[in-house]
């Protein structure tokens, strides 16, 4: 780890974070996988956590190049990467991998994976508004100037991935809203986008419920009326998740020792942190809740001392999905929300997710290093400037001599 931290730059506290939660998301990934390892890969127990490690160590590699790079090259590629998300959420639609009636994959025929077109756009739409803020800081804030060229691609980006990603489509409004409201949008033009959204929001829930479902629907209506229903135990899935929560303690059972990993589904990713509080108990729980805590907290020292909106933008929009995808991951868990897919930054096992999440905390820290190197150098000027004072004591010293 020091060798890790000395290579590094940037805010050490993100990095001590980082690198806290990628080791809970190995040990808790080998865990949670230990019951389909006898179904799948004929009871080696490791060959999931390795492969999970193997993804990790690639998307550190990301962070560790995303990091060196300067933050103002980001703005340059913004409008490519988001112009080239939409086909292929488009694709994806149509052509993508069909998995629960939802289609959110693309084959890669070359190296065998697949590939969820849809975290590339969460990143790339964000780091468009952060750069089209960024250049309107200085002119008025016109609707048809300012305010609607980030609203058509945010609508349009959002509604492709709605129909397979309900929840991450959800997630980029709300923080595209709040990275808005940061960037000094007006905030008429804000509500104006907000109570359409909650139409739009209420329209569909509304088509989920009173209409014969079929696919993605269906699934909303059941999701929607378990946990309206929540008092009759909710979903099997929260049944378990419970279980496991509750019999998790202050301490937890202690590392390997889960056993609702063998009934809860889908326990190395949606529903990890339940794992992790049967195993660690509370303490462990609420160590992952201040992790991310600290994260949030650390990324908004950095906004307040960036120098430039670009990247101050930039940090936060990135720094609020990952942690609200954390908490509603969290939230899932512990029954405050609905099931959703959203996994946990940098612990549920993935595989898309885990690379792009990495990208978006490498270019955090590229704005952090920015600031950090900044500040040296105000220090450093500081420290070399000498007042005409102490000119004339060190000539008169001189004289002395």
């Amino acid at each position: 780890m020091d060798i890790i931290l000395n290579k590094a730059k940037g805010d050490l506290v993100l990095w001590f974070v980082i690198i806290i939660l990628s080791l809970f998301g190995v040990l808790a990934v080998y865990s949670s996988t230990g019951s389909i390892a006898f179904t799948q890969y004929d009871g080696n127990t490791e060959a999931k956590m390795f492969k999970h490690l193997a993804i990790l160590i690639f998307g550190l590699f990301f962070m560790y190049l995303c990091h060196l790079i300067d933050y103002r090259y980001y703005s340059r590629i913004s409008l490519i990467l988001v112009v080239v998300s939409v086909p292929l959420l488009i694709y994806t639609l149509i052509w993508g991998v069909d998995l629960n009636d939802a289609k959110r994959w693309i084959n890669l025929p070359l190296i065998n994976q697949t590939f969820q077109t849809s975290d590339l756009a969460k990143v790339a739409l964000i780091m468009f508004i952060a750069r089209q803020l960024s250049r309107a800081q200085d002119e008025p804030k016109e609707l048809k100037k300012s305010f609607m060229p980030i609203l058509a691609w945010v609508v349009v980006i959002c509604t492709l991935i709605a129909p397979a990603n309900l929840s991450t489509a959800a997630v980029l409004f709300a923080t595209s809203l709040l990275v808005m409201f940061i960037g000094r949008m007006p905030l008429k033009y804000i509500f104006m986008i907000v109570g359409s959204g909650v139409l739009a929001l209420g329209l569909l829930v509304s088509v989920a419920m009173f209409t014969p479902a079929k696919g993605r629907f269906e699934t909303w209506k059941n999701r929607i009326e378990t946990y309206i229903d929540g008092d009759n135990g909710g979903s099997y899935q929260n049944q378990q998740a419970k279980i496991a929560i509750a019999t998790g303690g202050i301490t937890g059972k202690g590392p390997g020792n889960s056993t609702q990993r063998n009934f809860l589904p889908h326990p190395y990713s949606d529903f990890i942190f339940a794992i992790i509080i049967e195993e660690y108990g509370l303490i462990g729980g609420m160590t992952i809740v201040l992790l991310y805590l600290l994260f949030l907290f650390r990324c908004i020292r950095i906004v307040i001392k960036s120098p430039r909106a670009y990247g101050a933008l930039l940090a936060v929009g990135l720094a609020f999905s990952l942690v609200i995808q954390a908490f509603i991951n969290m939230g899932v868990a512990v029954n405050v929300f609905p099931v959703t897919g959203l996994p946990l930054p940098l612990v549920s096992m993935g595989g898309t997710s885990i690379l792009f999440n990495s990208i978006a905390f490498g270019i955090i820290l590229s704005v952090s290093r920015k600031v950090e190197e900044g500040h040296k150098e105000e220090e450093i000027e500081a420290s070399s400037a000498v007042s005409p004072s102490d000119n004339v004591d060190n000539n008169l010293q001189a004289q002395t001599i």
